[in-house]
């Protein structure tokens, strides 16, 4: 997370307030050239160091959870709700498509919303929920960026290319050889 500090005015006085935002991915929307590929490639490393979506980012709604728990759960609102906005600036275009195929997307808001009730603490389901968000996005944004293969791995490639080739043959050849035996008998005679 990159973190910024933010004045606002608060009552008559001046306040700092230290905000963790995520960085801003490459704006463009496929992932055709290289240096498109090589901008989402650090973006996708710096977005992976935070680990997390900030809280200040995503709309939380919280509601009572379902589940053992006892009286906990009749009185204690700590199912939590996490919901962003496809369009997002922190989510990469290219990954908006993707991003509509999840089962977290909601079409009448045109956002991913991602529940959590997994413990009976609010502040761990807010982690818990906030770390899925982002977990969602990484995979998403993944999809796209490819990685070229080095010089070592193109002559693998072809190496095994080869060998496959050279034991196909011998293989063609060996069924050959078995079918002109059949032939040559004379039992046609």
């Amino acid at each position: 997370m990159i973190p910024r500090i933010t004045r606002e005015f608060v009552g008559a006085t001046w306040s700092r307030r230290l905000i963790h935002t995520l960085p801003i991915p490459p704006s463009t929307a496929s992932l055709s050239r290289a240096e498109e590929q090589e901008g989402a490639r650090v973006w996708l490393r710096s977005f992976g160091e935070a680990k997390t979506v900030p809280k200040n980012l995503v709309e939380l709604t919280f509601s009572r959870s379902s589940g053992p728990g006892g009286q906990n759960i009749n009185k204690v609102e700590t199912k939590v709700s996490a919901r962003c906005r496809v369009d997002a600036p922190w989510v990469p275009a290219w990954a908006h498509e993707s991003l509509m195929r999840t089962p977290y997307y909601v079409k009448t808001s045109h956002s991913l919303l991602v529940s959590s009730s997994s413990t009976r603490s609010q502040a761990q389901n807010i982690d818990d929920s906030l770390s899925k968000m982002h977990a969602i996005v990484m995979d998403a944004a993944k999809k796209f960026i490819t990685n070229e293969p080095s010089a070592e791995q193109r002559q693998r490639v072809a190496n095994l290319e080869k060998a496959h080739n050279r034991r196909r043959r011998l293989e063609k050849d060996a069924r050959s050889a078995v079918k002109k035996m059949r032939s040559s008998k004379g039992w046609s005679d």
